[in-house]
């Protein structure tokens, strides 16, 4: 029987995109992935906040951004602004600091919609990733290189993944709901 190994890993690869891509998705509760996608301007090129600065929680609703090269605020400053966060950070002598004001009814329901693109992105990769897979297996049943009853059996095995995949990408949605209704 063919080895889905590579198959499964592309599919835990488009998972932990979700994962991550939710993560970075603002509910009113204050988390260093909101952040650690935004890229600054340093030196003349663009370097993640993470590499120049270090990013702690005061409080449920404030991150505070430490840079480790003083210099740095005002490019933090202007990434944080230009980023989609939609904040305006407030710069001290020692860092910025970024309040996340409470969601709206009206700004809930739409990160519920970007947190639903980005489960539907995810799912077109794991159908795209699927087809792929069987194509190839369908090659090799052609070609001879594997029976007839051995290419029904990996369809059915595929799609056992494919829907297990499915059933972790819903549950990361539903928690992100239950996170941006909280």
């Amino acid at each position: 029987m063919s080895d889905l190994t590579a198959f499964k890993d592309k599919l835990k690869e488009t998972e932990d995109w979700l994962a991550k891509e939710l993560a970075g998705i603002r509910t009113g509760r204050a988390t260093p992935a909101l952040v650690d996608g935004i890229m600054i301007d340093q030196y003349g090129s663009k370097t993640p906040l993470k590499h120049v600065a270090s990013i702690s929680i005061e409080d449920a609703r404030t991150i505070f951004v430490s840079p480790w090269d003083k210099g740095n605020v005002k490019p933090i400053e202007a990434a944080i602004i230009a980023s989609s966060l939609g904040v305006m950070p407030t710069v001290n002598d020692s860092g910025v600091r970024i309040a996340l004001p409470a969601l709206t009814e009206e700004r809930r329901k739409d990160l519920g919609k970007v947190a639903k693109q980005k489960l539907e992105e995810a799912r077109i990769s794991l159908r795209r990733e699927r087809d792929e897979v069987w194509s190839d297996i369908q090659e090799k049943e052609r070609a001879g290189e594997m029976p007839e009853d051995e290419k029904f059996m990996l369809k059915e095995k595929i799609q056992e993944i494919v829907d297990a995949t499915n059933a972790e990408l819903d549950a990361l949605l539903a928690n992100k709901e239950k996170e941006i209704a909280a």
